[in-house]
């Protein structure tokens, strides 16, 4: 379905372009989404440009009760990226539902709500939570957190914790309400971790998470974030994104991918896409150009156009294909 739309926020070459993606059984009308906690529930970017005009916002991971976050500096510049330490700071769930969802859906945003808990159980409280909030077009479900329970490990580092998460989710949200699961890549094996949340029900998956990393301050001679590591964006990242999402999407090729990590062109979304993502986020480069989902959503739509796709479905995963297949796009 070509989109057409008189809407100066999305590039004027719709009219014989389908750009629409599925995550799930939810449609959005472009591939483009921001990154969870790089613009909290959206409010800092809506005055740059119309949140419905991108795919979808995917609002900062929301946690059971409100949290002050990790001490103080939280953030810090590394070559090619930048480590943050904000410890997921956020008013909780009860409060995210009453101020910023409203005001979301009062926008016209799509909205995809990040949760993340402590134990396996909080997952299931907080889907319990969302299970009645109309509106949503799909729920993060952000397993790269530390499990209290086990000695600090996160929870997608190991796949039975993995696929428990994720099946207390799916099991309190019943079928109707996509569920995307966000993965670390600070794995030795994220096929693994992917077909444990796959078996559980999971409907598509976000890769990456950032990476952990340190920066020492050769000043004071100590950690410096306060919080000590944190996690690693930006470009720095973008190919460790790009093989997780081959490895994944060649491993589960009908199962939906949305890319994220380094994101800052049209070019950059488009290898994502040729590497098996439905769909992309972008995070950081907003921080130095707060419209930059909007320019990477109308490079990438340019680009598909110009290497002669009719619609960014039959992009998704076509760097898998052999040559034979590649020279008729029409074949898919």
């Amino acid at each position: 379905m070509a989109l057409g739309w008189p809407n100066p926020w999305v590039n004027s070459m719709t009219i014989d372009f389908d750009f629409s993606t599925t995550l799930g059984n939810a449609w959005f009308p472009t591939p483009i989404f921001t990154a969870s906690g790089c613009a909290s529930s959206g409010r800092e970017l809506a005055q740059f440009f119309p949140l419905a005009s991108i795919g979808a916002v995917v609002t900062k991971s929301v946690m059971l009760k409100a949290r002050m976050g990790r001490p103080t500096p939280r953030m810090a510049e590394t070559p090619s990226g930048m480590l943050n330490s904000i410890g997921l700071q956020g008013p909780g769930i009860e409060a995210f539902l009453a101020n910023d969802i409203p005001w979301l859906l009062e926008n016209k945003a799509r909205v995809i709500v990040s949760i993340a808990g402590e134990t396996i159980e909080e997952y299931a409280v907080l889907a319990r939570h969302l299970r009645s909030v109309p509106g949503l077009s799909a729920v993060e479900v952000n397993i790269s957190c530390p499990n209290v329970k086990n000695r600090g490990m996160v929870f997608a580092c190991d796949p039975d914790a993995s696929h428990a998460v994720i099946d207390g989710v799916r099991r309190t949200l019943g079928g109707d309400l996509p569920i995307i699961v966000k993965l670390s890549p600070d794995v030795t094996d994220i096929v693994g971790i992917a077909r444990a949340v796959v078996g559980a029900g999971a409907d598509g998956l976000a890769l990456i998470n950032t990476l952990l990393g340190m920066v020492i301050n050769t000043e004071t001679m100590r950690p410096h974030l306060g919080g000590k590591t944190g996690g690693l964006s930006g470009p720095a990242i973008r190919p460790v994104a790009v093989r997780a999402i081959y490895q994944v999407h060649q491993a589960f090729p009908k199962v939906p991918i949305l890319g994220m990590g380094g994101v800052r062109s049209g070019r950059d979304a488009l290898e994502m896409v040729l590497a098996g993502a439905s769909g992309v986020s972008v995070g950081t480069a907003t921080f130095g150009n707060p419209t930059a989902v909007i320019a990477v959503q109308n490079e990438l739509q340019h680009l598909l156009i110009s290497k002669g796709f009719s619609s960014l479905r039959q992009a998704v995963g076509f760097a898998h294909r052999s040559d034979d297949l590649k020279e008729s796009h029409d074949e898919y």
